[in-house]
Parts: structure tokens; C-alpha cells; sequence
């Protein structure tokens, strides 16, 4: 049986300091701030969420900011990059940006016939803008001209030690097809293909164990369309062995979460019912938005979070 994955939903990972979040992906990367809500496993801690305007399943990136987190390394065994896609022409314009606010970034590769820019974030969490024809909508942004603008996810990229056993796993059940390889590097996609589908497996012996902390990612959350398919999925996830999660409702999505052989944490997550529940697409991220069963500790919830201005 086959899961009828998608592609991306979201990608979650760990920050040191919350303002200085914020500031980054919205002021250098031009992403919006889309919600602003808490970990719900840990309601003193933010859940900080930024995307696209109408925050869209397949561009939202979110952050556990936990103040003084130590910095992780980023290796195998996780996820090991976040690619977002800009359109083609573009890395000369965000080259000369990063240079000037002095962000750390890597020359332009080539990688399967596209350009991609790597950079880190101040946690070090490593980033690729990566040139792609995308005809999602740019993200307003009064930094960003929209014809450099962000579209959303490009690809996750696992590093591994070795992808065999998820390679299978993709391809035998989470319906991912293989695209291409280049050098140590394979492209899945799922779904209608192209930019947001994408996972990328690297094998590299250079690269050394991950060890987790601010600036490695939490986990890669792919996509369903509906309750029904993600039942479908969870049990043929379960028929493999693999232990996994019961339905957990996040209020803006309903989630299953599981470990790839590989150790890397996936959730599949529903596109629906969306970002929109609890606040107008007018006035995303204004408000700390809370699921129904915190909100009667909202007070409380409030007075130990930090400001973000």
C-alpha cells in the first residue's frame, strides 16, 4: 500500500533566540510572519511560523525558539538542508543582499541544471535559495522585490549514512518516485512533481554524525490532502513495522509523526483546515494564537513568553 503524499507541508526546526528569528526570516529572507503560537508540548516555549501570504501548505518553515539553546551540528541523520525556491535570475540580486547585511553563504553551485545559493541563518542553520521555474505566487515583502521574491519550498535534504533503507521507504510507500543523481546526491519527488516535492538524499562520508541543538531541524512534515488519506497512510506506515504516532490534532492541521530508518523524525500532516481558523489571512502572525485547549491558560502562557518587538 502507498501513501498519497504531495509533497512538503512543513519544515520545523530549533532556534537560540526568538527576536532574532523573527528578524531574519522576515526582514532578510522576506518571508511572512504567518503565526504566532506556542509548542504545544511545551507552552512556555514560541511556535513561530512563517510562509507565503495566505500561509500555504508547502512554504511555512517553523521554530522551536528555545532561549540559550546550545548550537547543534548539523550532519547525518537529520534533515540536513531547507531549499527554497527564487526565480531563475535571481541569485545575483540575493548574492549582493547576503553580502551587504553580512550574512555566511557559499559560492553558487550548480546542482541538477539549477542554481542554488547556500547561507546560514545566525543559529547556523544552512539554507538554499536554489532557481527553479515556479509558478506559485512571490511573497510581498517590502525588502524583496517580488521578481526575487521566495515561492515557497523548493526540497528538503537528508543526509545519510546510508539511504537504502529510505530510499525504499520513499518510493515503496510514501509514493516518492525517483527524479535524478547526480554524484552523491538522488531527487525524489511526489505528487504533481516540481518545486515543493522534492527530498534529496546525500551520502556523504565527509559529513560527520548530527547532533541536534539550535540550528538543526526537528522534523520534515509532508503532505496530505485529507483525514482519509492520512488514516490510509498511518496504516501503511504501521504495516511496515514502524512505530508511529496516533492522529494528534494541531488545530490548524491534524498530524502523525514517525522515524524513518534512518532516525530522521517525519510527520504527515494535513492541508486542512489551515492557518486561517483563528485569525483573518489579513492579519496572520498579529496575535499569539493558542489551540482551544490552552486558551483558557492564555494569561498565564502570555506573561511567560518573551516580546518579540
Amino acid at each position: 500500500m502507498k501513501t498519497h503524499v504531495t509533497g512538503l507541508h512543513h519544515i520545523t526546526a530549533m532556534a537560540s533566540d526568538a527576536r532574532q528569528n523573527v528578524d531574519f526570516y522576515t526582514r532578510v529572507l522576506g518571508l511572512r510572519f504567518v503565526k504566532k503560537s506556542v509548542n504545544q508540548d511545551d507552552p512556555g516555549t514560541y511556535h513561530l511560523y512563517y510562509g507565503d501570504y495566505p500561509a500555504s501548505p508547502g512554504t511555512i518553515l517553523t521554530f522551536f525558539p528555545w532561549a540559550g539553546l546550545r548550537r547543534g551540528r548539523p550532519g547525518t541523520g537529520q534533515a540536513y538542508a531547507t531549499g527554497f525556491s527564487v526565480p531563475r535570475g535571481s541569485l545575483a540580486f540575493w548574492l549582493k543582499r547576503l553580502t551587504e547585511l553580512k550574512i555566511e553563504h557559499f559560492p553558487i553551485e550548480s546542482r541538477f541544471g539549477q542554481q542554488v545559493l547556500a547561507l546560514l541563518d545566525p543559529d547556523g542553520l544552512r539554507l538554499e535559495l536554489i532557481e527553479a521555474d515556479d509558478s506559485r505566487p512571490a511573497t510581498p515583502s517590502v525588502q524583496i522585490p517580488a521578481e526575487f521574491a521566495i515561492r515557497g519550498f523548493h526540497s528538503s535534504t537528508l543526509a545519510l549514512a546510508n539511504a537504502a533503507a529510505t530510499e525504499e521507504l520513499l518510493t515503496s510507500t510514501m509514493g516518492y518516485r525517483l527524479l535524478a543523481s547526480e554524484g552523491t546526491r538522488r531527487r525524489f519527488e511526489a505528487g504533481a512533481g516540481g518545486s515543493g516535492t522534492f527530498v534529496d538524499l546525500v551520502v556523504d562520508p565527509k559529513l560527520p554524525r548530527g547532533l541536534n541543538g539550535a540550528g538543526t531541524i526537528h522534523h520534515v512534515a509532508f503532505r496530505v490532502p485529507d483525514d482519509a488519506t492520512q488514516l490510509a497512510a498511518h496504516e501503511a506506515i504501521a504495516d511496515r513495522g514502524l512505530h508511529i504516532s496516533p492522529v494528534i490534532d494541531r488545530a490548524y492541521f491534524k498530524s502523525i509523526y514517525y522515524r524513518e530508518p534512518a532516525g530522521v523524525l517525519f510527520e504527515i500532516a494535513t492541508d486542512g483546515p489551515g492557518f486561517t481558523i483563528d485569525e483573518p489571512v489579513e492579519h496572520l502572525g498579529e496575535t499569539l494564537s493558542l489551540p482551544p485547549r490552552l486558551e483558557p491558560h492564555r494569561q498565564v502562557i502570555e506573561a511567560a513568553l518573551p516580546s518579540l518587538t
